[in-house]
């Protein structure tokens, strides 16, 4: 994604949006509700979440993970607004969070009910980017973006569910 310079003395507001509309990558203008703008828009706050759990997870590896998340979202938005942009290493970090997810899941007793949100704060986070995930999940299926994106955010909210098991042990409510 291209680096944005932004001039100083610019406000940060351009009143182009005004009457409604927006512009994808190379100056197309859509409605504020077109269906891509959407899908965007709910990856831009999955990001925003995913920075907001970062400060409530102490450890580091796992924030600089989380960072590499925001990093990959930031590509997929880019790729939602119309910019060419190859995302086939995204495959990559799919089987990562399917190597991750096997590694945790060994560590976490069976699963055989449903869990309750809840719990330690951060489980509870965790929970919630899950559900922003799969929101964004289904608006970009609304696009009929049917590749890795798709794939992705699929896995990443599984992590995600697993993430909020980890960091729940031994407190979770079960229905």
């Amino acid at each position: 994604m291209a680096a944005v310079t932004l001039n100083a003395n610019m406000p940060i507001y351009t009143k182009t949006g005004d009457k409604g509309t927006t512009s994808l990558f190379g100056g197309k203008r859509v409605s504020k509700s077109d269906l891509q703008i959407e899908a965007n828009g709910a990856v831009d706050e999955l990001t925003s979440f995913v920075g907001l759990v970062t400060t409530k997870v102490k450890d580091k590896k796992t924030r600089q993970f989380l960072v590499s998340i925001q990093k990959d979202l930031y590509k997929i938005m880019s790729c939602l607004s119309g910019m060419k942009i190859n995302l086939q290493y995204l495959d990559i970090s799919i089987k990562g969070f399917e190597d991750k997810i096997d590694q945790l899941d060994k560590k976490l007793p069976r699963l055989n009910k449903f869990i309750l949100p809840g719990g330690t704060e951060a489980s509870a986070w965790f929970q919630i980017l899950r559900v922003v995930c799969r929101r964004a999940e289904r608006k970009v299926v609304a696009i009929k973006q049917y590749n890795n994106i798709i794939i992705y955010l699929n896995r990443l909210s599984d992590l995600f569910f697993t993430l909020a098991r980890f960091y729940n042990r031994g407190r979770e409510v079960v229905v």
